[in-house]
């Protein structure tokens, strides 16, 4: 049924600043305070009260602008989108609408096989974001209702996409990639669960082969890549059935229940001359110059797409170690910060990817409260590399590094985990390994030459693991090529 119909899909997401302050206000942004306790009146709507323009708000929507591909507005107006909600103190929300300050940008994503898609963003403009509703007889119970305004007058912006995408993979895959530009410019914690980043999907199916769009259904505010996949995927369904039963589909807003897996029907969609759009007037034109935007440009950080070819190209890494290295900011700072000191990124990207990767997730642990270091790895490394301890021994001392936090050498020097690179001393353990094993020493020399790991294992397990494993190895296939004296 679904293969009749194609898929029509446009992002709305609403990215919240992390500036200290409000958009038109001094009042902080701190999440998690005490309900109306960072208001003040221009937040809350009083009458004579009068709102200032935050400039890093502005600076941060042209940072986006210019990282996205979008033509920075010279002239841009805020304007008053008249409507009722009781979380809405003044009865309009300050956005902006004919002239936002960034339009006519995009974003590349890989869709399936690889190949790169270009995504059109429509326009981004800053805003305003509204309160916040509390349900029960207090806020944690049931009942009534109550209005938290701290959230009131916090920046966002809204990066509005064309109906571009085609599936729900298309659309997280151009919802991600903008999450990590947003936090790799700062302009964004990109947290989901406290809605500092969160999207609206507008949802539309039509036969294939026709041009003009379908009717359009909007998912509002949906907090996780995982139920916004679900969501489009229950809406594409849902519209697909209500077709083939003969029925049609209507413009509405839907909300998402993520525990039932189904959207209902929320309200009829709202059409712009809906909020009788006009310029606020307590608000004067914003104007940018030439200068402003490349004194701007000029402090943009290194984004993804940048850092993934100068990992591949510069520091010689795998496609996929790459692209997981620069999924998430902190991890990618955490590489940086070994590469500085120990000149070897693929032993840097292994260990960060492989047992560093592993005990974070069992410890529910980011890579910014690790308790081990850049330079303590990179201790290890070290080490590793100058012969001083094996791989194998390695990650014993990283184990033991991360529960007391001590450094490489202590550890090493205290546990006597020195490598063994005696050849005299290792020589006696492989004879006696020889020795102790004939019936393997024949099928080896029979010509089952992967019995060298059976006697490289057996060597390092009487040496507590600490003979040189490349010594043993040549040594071993030496002394197994040729009967020892007196062997029989």
């Amino acid at each position: 049924m679904r293969d009749k119909y194609e898929v029509v899909i446009g992002l709305e997401v609403h990215v919240q600043m992390t500036t200290r302050t409000k958009i038109f206000c001094g009042c902080s942004t701190t999440f998690g305070n005490e309900p109306n306790s960072q208001t003040c009146p221009v937040c809350l709507g009083l009458p004579g009260a009068l709102p200032v323009l935050n400039k890093q708000v502005v600076e941060n929507a042209i940072m986006t602008g210019l990282a996205t591909n979008c033509k920075i507005a010279p002239r841009s107006l805020f304007a008053r989108k008249n409507y009722f909600y009781p979380d809405l103190p003044k009865g309009y929300q300050i956005s902006q609408f004919e002239l936002p300050i960034c339009e006519q940008g995009w974003l590349d994503i890989e869709v399936e096989g690889g190949k790169q898609k270009r995504i059109g963003i429509t326009r981004i403009h800053m805003e305003e974001d509204a309160g916040k509703l509390l349900h029960g007889d207090t806020p944690e119970s049931s009942g009534n209702s109550f209005v938290d305004l701290n959230r009131a007058c916090t920046p966002l912006l809204e990066v509005v996409s064309e109906p571009d995408m085609r599936s729900s993979d298309e659309a997280i895959a151009y919802l991600k990639k903008l999450h990590q530009i947003v936090i790799y410019l700062g302009v964004c914690d990109g947290n989901l669960e406290e809605g500092s980043f969160r999207c609206d999907a507008n949802v539309s199916i039509r036969p294939r082969g026709q041009k003009e769009l379908g009717t359009r259904a909007e998912l509002k505010n949906i907090n996780s890549f995982r139920f916004i996949k679900q969501a489009i995927e229950y809406e594409i369904d849902r519209q697909a059935e209500l077709l083939e039963d003969g029925g049609k589909v209507i413009q509405e807003t839907r909300l998402f229940d993520s525990n039932t897996g189904v959207s209902r029907s929320m309200r009829g969609k709202e059409e712009a001359h809906d909020y009788r759009y006009f310029p606020d007037p307590d608000l004067v034109p914003l104007v940018i110059d030439e200068t402003w935007i490349e004194a701007i440009r000029t402090e943009l950080p290194e984004l993804p797409e940048s850092k993934y070819r100068r990992y591949t190209e510069t520091f010689g890494l795998q496609a996929y170690d790459a692209s997981v290295l620069i999924a998430e900011k902190a991890v990618a700072e955490y590489f940086e910060a070994c590469v500085a000191l120990f000149d070897d990124a693929k032993s840097c990207a292994n260990w960060i990817m492989g047992e560093l990767s592993r005990r974070l997730n069992d410890n529910g642990l980011t890579i910014a409260h690790s308790p081990v270091t850049p330079e303590m790895l990179v201790g290890i490394l070290q080490r590793v590399a100058d012969n001083t301890i094996s791989g194998n021994i390695a990650k014993k001392v990283f184990e033991t590094m991360w529960q007391s936090g001590q450094e490489a050498d202590i550890i090493i020097e205290e546990q006597g985990l020195k490598q063994v690179t005696d050849s005299g001393a290792i020589e006696k353990i492989v004879d006696a390994v020889i020795a102790a094993n004939p019936e393997q020493v024949a099928d080896y020399r029979a010509g089952k030459e992967k019995l060298i790991g059976f006697f490289v294992g057996k060597v390092m397990q009487q040496s507590k693991g600490k003979a040189n494993p490349g010594m043993v190895n040549e040594l071993m296939k030496k002394k197994l090529a040729f009967p020892l004296y007196g062997e029989k």
